[in-house]
């Protein structure tokens, strides 16, 4: 379980630690597509973090679909636009939304496994196993 002290980093400090995670990813990187960071797995975004600088619109966005339901029904976090919103993906306003790190850290984890071949979610899988 995460401790409620993971609440009191800032959205800054939490959109820095997501994009440290997501890069720990096998085959993921940064890429800068429409002004803004996102992080790719191949050629597949699997979250977005918005333009740099921007801090009264820190956030994320991912692909959820065990955990959809459940993000939506949480303030500050929406349906992500542009008709990405059908098929799963959320954004979150890390300046609304009042959610553990960890459960974040869980979020771009599944938005990886939603996006990445099957091939990076098996390597994924021996990390985990000899870690």
């Amino acid at each position: 379980m995460t401790a409620p002290s993971d609440r009191a980093d800032s959205p800054a400090r939490i959109r820095e630690r997501l994009l440290e995670l997501a890069l720990g990813y096998p085959g993921a990187w940064v890429d800068h597509p429409w002004g803004e960071t996102v992080v790719k797995v191949d050629k597949k975004v699997f979250v977005f973090l918005g333009v740099d600088g921007e801090e009264d619109r820190v956030g994320f966005g991912v692909k959820l679909h065990a955990s959809h339901a459940e993000a939506l029904g949480v303030d500050g976090i929406t349906q992500m636009g542009y008709g990405l919103g059908r098929a799963g993906w959320v954004n979150v306003r890390l300046t609304k939304a009042d959610v553990p790190l960890g459960v974040y850290e869980d979020w771009v984890e599944e938005s990886y496994r939603a996006v990445a071949l099957k091939r990076r979610v098996a390597e994924l899988e021996r990390r985990t196993q000899a870690g």
